[in-house]
């Protein structure tokens, strides 16, 4: 029976986001789910202050449906997704980015719901949680501040973190371009910044957030490299794959590599395509 791709986004993304990956994987006879989470794609908000011409001052105050949104949240809304994807077979969970928290506590809850989880470039949290991660030495290429600057308002006041990333500004669009997709051209940057939503949510989780052996462990897992990110740096997912076959040696993940930024294997699709249906091949027969 074939799996189902079920496809967790990353932050300031949506479901739209893998609109050509699943076109490949459909091309290769394998089925896919892109999911939004809560506050995310049709649901999210856009508000009128973020056309042009902007106004900054109003966009900085203007509520969004992300406050009080929360990882558990998020979790919640995506086991009911998994709960109707199992019904039609083996389901393959795959995470981007900021999607492999959300991917990391379903693990954690409902291993029954998972026959392979795989992580892009993802954040997979074992020995620290991600604010950990961010002080450790293998973070230490990234610039903190470089995309700061686009954000808009206050977190706590708005309850949510909110960029402009319909800015004009050189200097920002610069940062996010060598962040997100720097081998990518100046094309294929523009639409893909201009598919992002302003706002996600602050929560990033706890350490009981953090991958348990008794449950996430047990689940046959992925990680894929991508060895250009500037956002995840390849040191941090190199760490975050080594702690997780400490926790559980007998059950190591099984390493993909990738060349590319963090955003390339999803603007230029087809490799990654073909990964995961190699992927979708390591499921038991009959399951």
């Amino acid at each position: 029976m074939h799996p189902t791709f079920v496809l967790v986004h990353g932050a300031f993304a949506s479901s739209f986001s893998f609109a050509p990956l699943q076109a490949e994987l459909g091309l290769l006879g394998h089925r896919s789910v892109a999911v939004d989470l809560p506050g995310h794609g049709f649901a999210a908000t856009y508000p009128r202050a973020y056309q042009a011409p902007q106004d900054l001052g109003e966009l900085a105050a203007t509520p969004g449906v992300m406050k009080g949104v929360t990882l558990a949240d998020n979790a919640a809304h995506l086991i009911g997704i998994l709960e109707r994807a199992r019904r039609n077979g083996p389901v393959i969970l795959v995470a981007h980015s900021r999607g492999g928290l959300t991917a990391t506590v379903v693990a954690n809850q409902r291993p029954d719901l998972i026959d392979r989880i795989v992580y892009v470039s993802a954040w997979c949290p074992v020995d620290l949680d991600v604010s950990g991660y961010y002080a450790s030495p293998e973070m230490a290429t990234i610039d903190p501040t470089r995309l700061a600057a686009a954000l808009v308002g206050n977190p706590l006041e708005l309850g949510l973190l909110r960029s402009n990333f319909r800015t004009a500004d050189p200097a920002a669009l610069a940062a996010f371009k060598a962040a997100f997709l720097a081998d990518g051209t100046d094309e294929e940057f523009m639409v893909f910044l201009n598919a992002l939503q302003p706002d996600e949510n602050l929560d990033v989780g706890t350490p009981d957030d953090r991958a348990q052996a008794a449950t996430w462990g047990v689940i046959p897992k992925t990680y894929v490299r991508l060895t250009e990110d500037a956002s995840i740096p390849l040191a941090v997912q190199d760490r975050m794959i080594r702690e997780g076959d400490a926790l559980t040696p007998e059950n190591p993940f099984d390493v993909r590599t990738l060349p590319g930024s963090h955003l390339k294997w999803l603007v230029d699709p087809a490799p990654a395509a073909r990964v995961l249906a190699e992927v979708a091949a390591l499921l038991p027969a009959g399951s």
